[in-house]
């Protein structure tokens, strides 16, 4: 059975969406789609720190609407990340960025918070483009 995804949005206007989609695991797949190409990679902490902050900024196009991701999920998703981090000061920006998001604080406080924990200078959207080509090799 396969788990549907949710989308976070758009690398370019009329391009794939991409987004998560929970695994049997307790993990989460890092999903690209489109009608014609599909693919699914395993997620990353990074990966989920870039597809929330990418959702909180708004820098990507709208995904289908009927595969939106929520508020829920990306902080469904941050929390996961959170969890998996080993590194003591990834860790720590983690459960910043979560602590923002549960307690509703300003999108500019989220948005620092999650920059923190995807990691000084890493842009979300680049990276959301390197790992779209990755999942192109494997889907």
């Amino acid at each position: 059975m396969e788990i549907p995804a949710c989308a976070i949005g758009r690398l370019e206007p009329d391009g794939p969406w991409i987004g998560v989609a929970p695994t049997v695991d307790d993990g989460y797949a890092l999903t690209l789609g489109a009608p014609d190409e599909a693919g699914r990679l395993t997620a990353r902490p990074d990966d989920l720190a870039a597809l929330a902050l990418a959702w909180f900024e708004e820098s990507l196009d709208e995904p289908p609407e009927a595969l939106a991701a929520t508020l829920g999920d990306v902080a469904a998703i941050v929390r996961h990340a959170a969890e998996r981090v080993t590194d003591p000061e990834a860790h720590r920006a983690f459960d910043l960025a979560v602590d923002a998001i549960d307690d509703g604080l300003a999108a500019d406080v989220v948005i620092d918070r999650l920059a923190r924990a995807l990691g000084d200078g890493v842009d979300a959207v680049e990276h959301l483009r390197r790992r779209t080509e990755a999942l192109r090799r494997v889907g």
